[in-house]
Order: structure tokens, then sequence, then C-alpha cells
């Protein structure tokens, strides 16, 4: 069955997208492996505690002009990636404690508890804890 795999956040460099997400948000660190023939990185990445077959993040550095205009723009100023959690408020604590900032503070809704927060380069993404349905 398909599924996906990886998805592709552009970065500017490799070893400050690291610093954030393995860093601040405890992300693990799955793979980091040097790509000779294109001088770039095959770097990926998973959310704490995600399955070991669960899709990754790919830290893609930007190469080109073009694409260093969507670092931290990727989905247009929205929300881009939604980071589910277990214990909404031990990992919004966690994240506080580690300098992440928040652009949206913590609020109840029928789906869950949600806050939204700003990465190193501006991408907005959720966390969230999802009610019990």
């Amino acid at each position: 069955m398909p599924h996906l795999a990886h998805i592709a956040l552009v970065v500017r460099d490799y070893d400050e997208a690291l610093a954030f997400y393995v860093g601040k948000l405890g992300f693990t660190l799955v793979e980091d492996t040097y790509q000779p023939a294109q001088d770039k990185r095959w770097v990926t990445i998973r959310p704490p505690g995600a399955a070991e077959d669960a899709t990754t993040i790919l830290l893609a550095r930007a190469s080109q002009p073009v694409q260093e205009a969507f670092i931290g723009d990727q989905a247009g100023g929205r929300v881009f990636l939604f980071l589910a959690t277990d214990d909404f408020t031990r990992d919004h604590a966690a994240f506080t404690a580690a300098g992440v900032e928040w652009v949206r503070d913590p609020a109840t809704y029928d789906y869950g508890t949600v806050a939204v927060f700003r990465d190193l380069y501006g991408n907005l993404w959720d966390l969230v804890q999802f009610a019990d349905r």
C-alpha cells in the first residue's frame, strides 16, 4: 500500500535546522548522509517517540535562489505541519523552556488542545493534543 515516506522541509542550513528540531524539539535524527555527487546531505528526522517506520521530515537545503525564497513560508503563511502529542501540557512546557516562539496561545476546542509555534525559519506549526473521540 502506498504511504508517505518523507515530507521535504526547505532549510537554509542543515546544522542550524538540526539544532532546532533535534536540540529544541527533541526530534530523532534518523539519517545524515553526505551525497557527494550533488554536494548535499540526506538528512531525515522524526518526532520523538514516533515509530521507526513513521513518515520522516527531510531537511532539504535550498540550493537555488527560487528555493531560498520559500524558506520559512512553505505554506503561504498558514500552519504548515501539525505535531500531535499525547501530553500537550508536558510538551508545551518543554518547548517553552527550550525557547520556542509561540504565536498563538493554547486553546481548547471540540477537537482538542492546540497552540501555534514558529520554527527557526518562520514556518507555522500546530502542537495539538486531539480529544478522545
